[in-house]
């Protein structure tokens, strides 16, 4: 296991991280466009954080036409929710992977989701971070963290006891 010495990421460093390009063969993999909700990782690492232990920061770029505005819901555009929680859920198995562990991640759970803010067609950038709780690396690997998701910077979303775990490949 080696942590990656980057701490940035394009869209194309993502799209290579979907197929097992970026951090290797056997790390956990990003999900493929329309899913993914990362554009860009701004900033990662394994110190500081609220908890000490490490944050992730990543960016989504809402466009008007999305795919989800077209079917949630029909005559009141709305992003689903659940998908704010997935790019938490995403940007946590991507922290996984840059810390250099292996396995097919998957997300696990999830304690605490409050939502105050609602992602309509008008709003132009979504802003993810995570702050590591505790990593978990025997017998298998699982990382605990809390994650928070801004709408065009303001409040949008907290979710306490992100879980994402890592599947033998």
């Amino acid at each position: 296991m080696e942590k990656s010495e980057r701490t940035h990421f394009d869209s194309e460093d993502l799209h290579r991280g979907e197929r097992g390009e970026l951090f290797g063969a056997l790390s956990p993999r990003l999900p493929g466009y329309p899913i993914r909700m990362l554009d860009r990782i701004l900033d990662v690492s394994d110190e500081g954080g609220e908890y000490g232990k490490g944050y992730a920061v990543a960016e989504f770029d809402v466009k008007k036409d999305a795919w989800f505005f077209e079917t949630h819901f029909a005559g009141d555009p709305v992003m689903p929710g659940c998908l704010g929680v997935d790019g938490l859920w995403q940007l946590l198995g991507f922290y996984l992977a840059w810390m250099g562990f292996e396995g097919k991640g998957r997300a696990f759970g999830v304690g605490e989701v409050k939502f105050k803010n609602q992602v309509l067609p008008d709003v132009k950038l979504l802003r993810f971070r995570i702050d590591i709780r505790r990593l978990v690396s025997r017998p298998m690997v699982l990382g605990i963290a809390r994650g928070l998701l801004e709408i065009d910077g303001e409040f949008g979303t907290s979710a306490q006891d992100l879980r994402v775990g890592l599947l033998p490949v």
